[in-house]
């Protein structure tokens, strides 16, 4: 079979094209053809096709029918190169990294364009100023072979490069897949709620009812959506709050607390999924975002536009199974304790992570005598950068059981504090200490109603100066951004096991630790086995053979609400 081909697209919906040396150059000479579906189809011995985009070219070949196996994303790769190479933030396209190769002005990258709902253009159509001669796409090819082989860890480094890839696919199938959605059984949910629309656009009937409620409460008129005029009326009632979240207002003994909380909510769902968010995203029984894989700097996905990864619990009753199809719900068992046993080899958690059980409660029968809950919030303050008060307690007992684990994420915060890179087991790279912009990996807004916790109270920003919370940053960066790539991985392999099949079973959904699989009542068995399967494989290529498991807690239903 042939190892690899360059494909680029021409401005008359051909292709150029040529197969490829080990060392990234043409094997041949290069090829034009006047079609680019069918030079993809005429091919079925290519290994791997090497492209610019993979959001430029792979949505025409999924409109045709046509599916491939591998690719290789130059400037997914560009990306994840810069990065290592402590130059994250710096143009990432292909036109920018050829002309660095010439010492030439380096063109900014094209503004980032919104999603167009209900439509997939935007993934295809390429930007301006992205596309470069297919001679110098080759050159900026076969030089990215030549850093990757300049990494401390090269086989490493180009495994997740061919992650970051197949990742790259797989967000372009479940954008055409879609998301299986009743429109009708949203519009009612949203009536239950929320009661019926005024005309105008205005606040629906409960949602101002409750606002009332509010200014009934205070005795005058306040606005329930702005938290500085919440904020305002609680200091003139005589409590003084720094926020509007539920955490902190659950605290408080005042009549406006009830009403407020459950405004904020339905304010929420109304604002972010409400009439106009189905009117424009879904179509035709689908939700289609266009997911961005690696949209964090630790690797977890992003969605432009759409909201995937923050649809609440409620409406998702409306992510409905076509009719005698189901849905496979996956949700990965404690996956970044378990990451960090297999990246620290610390044998004793590793031995703890080696089972499909609670993961928790084999740590305290071990090492906290048979209290769960101490159990968890050690391990994960050990990730999470919890030092201090009974979080110092459990690290210390923590620490003398898991010595290696500890001093792993430990070394990770040192050298954050230090202004030092950190990576992850496959070479993903930290942003440096001082930079443009920030991460929020937790993706909560300033207004979060969440409760500060071991899990979510650090919202990273690698350009913060405060060098504790660079440390904190840097700590969990190095699992939660294994734990990233170990995904890419999974998503990978359930991949092509599905494909090698012969199912129908489509990927519908991902995000962080959790997948959706769209499949015929009659291949959810199958489909739930190759979950499993596709999490251990991840598990012995990303990590090596090691004792620790990647299980998954897996659910057959019908509707997405039924798998919580």
């Amino acid at each position: 079979m042939t190892e690899r081909w360059a494909l680029a697209t021409t401005e008359t919906g051909g292709a150029r094209l040529t197969p490829l040396t080990a060392d990234g150059l043409p094997a041949a000479p290069v090829l034009t053809e006047p079609d680019l579906v069918e030079a993809v189809r005429s091919r079925p011995d290519v290994i791997r096709w090497v492209w610019r985009s993979t959001a430029e070219i792979y949505p025409r070949l999924l409109d045709a029918g046509a599916r491939i196996d591998r690719c290789y994303d130059i400037e997914a790769a560009e990306s994840l190169l810069l990065a290592h190479e402590g130059r994250l933030g710096e143009p990432r396209s292909a036109a920018a990294a050829h002309a660095r190769l010439r010492n030439a002005p380096v063109p900014p990258d094209p503004p980032s364009r919104a999603a167009e709902p209900g439509s997939q253009s935007s993934l295809f159509e390429p930007q301006s100023g992205t596309d470069i001669p297919f001679d110098a796409l080759l050159q900026v090819y076969a030089e990215q072979l030549r850093r990757h082989d300049a990494t401390a860890h090269p086989g490493r480094m180009r495994l997740l490069t061919a992650a970051e890839s197949a990742g790259m696919l797989v967000a372009a199938e479940m954008n055409r897949a879609g998301l299986p959605w009743r429109a009708d059984v949203h519009r009612e949910l949203l009536h239950d709620l929320l009661g019926e629309r005024y005309a105008g656009g205005g606040e629906p009937r409960r949602l101002a009812e409750l606002a009332e409620e509010v200014s009934t409460a205070f005795g005058r008129r306040v606005r329930p959506d702005l938290p500085a005029d919440v904020v305002r009326a609680f200091a003139q009632a005589g409590i003084k709050v720094k926020s509007t979240r539920r955490w902190e207002l659950q605290e408080l003994n005042h009549p406006a607390v009830k009403p407020l909380i459950e405004y904020k909510k339905l304010y929420r769902i109304w604002t972010a999924h409400g009439w106009s968010w189905l009117q424009d995203w879904v179509r035709d029984g689908r939700f289609r975002p266009e997911y961005q894989p690696g949209g964090t700097v630790s690797g977890r996905w992003t969605t432009n536009g759409g909201g995937a990864l923050q649809i609440p619990k409620v409406i998702r009753q409306a992510v409905v199974a076509d009719e005698g199809w189901r849905l496979v719900v996956a949700d990965a068992d404690q996956m970044e304790p378990r990451v960090l046993a297999a990246i620290s080899r610390d044998p004793g958690l590793m031995e703890v992570a080696g089972h499909d059980g609670d993961l928790y409660t084999a740590l305290s029968d071990r090492a906290f005598h048979g209290d769960r809950d101490h159990a968890k919030l050690a391990l994960l303050g050990a990730i999470y950068g919890q030092t201090s008060g009974d979080g110092l307690k459990n690290l210390a007992a923590l620490r003398r059981r898991f010595p290696l684990a500890v001093a792993y994420v430990d070394d990770a915060a040192k050298a954050g504090e230090e202004g030092r890179l950190v990576r992850t087991w496959l070479g993903r790279t930290s942003p440096p200490a001082a930079g443009s912009g920030d991460d929020d990996e937790a993706g909560i807004p300033q207004e979060s109603d969440e409760q500060p916790s071991v899990e979510g109270e650090f919202t990273p920003g690698y350009a913060s100066t405060n060098a504790r919370a660079r440390g904190r940053f840097t700590r969990n960066f190095v699992v939660q951004g294994s734990a990233a790539d170990w995904a890419l991985l999974f998503l990978a392999a359930l991949r092509r096991s599905l494909a090698a099949a012969g199912l129908r079973a489509e990927l519908v959904f991902f995000q962080h630790d959790e997948v959706v699989v769209h499949c015929p009542e009659e291949e959810a068995e199958a489909v739930v086995k190759a979950i499993r399967a596709a999490g251990d494989l991840a598990g012995r290529t990303a990590f090596g053979r090691t004792p620790v498991r990647f299980p998954f807690t897996t659910a057959i239903v019908e509707r997405y609400s039924d798998a919580k």
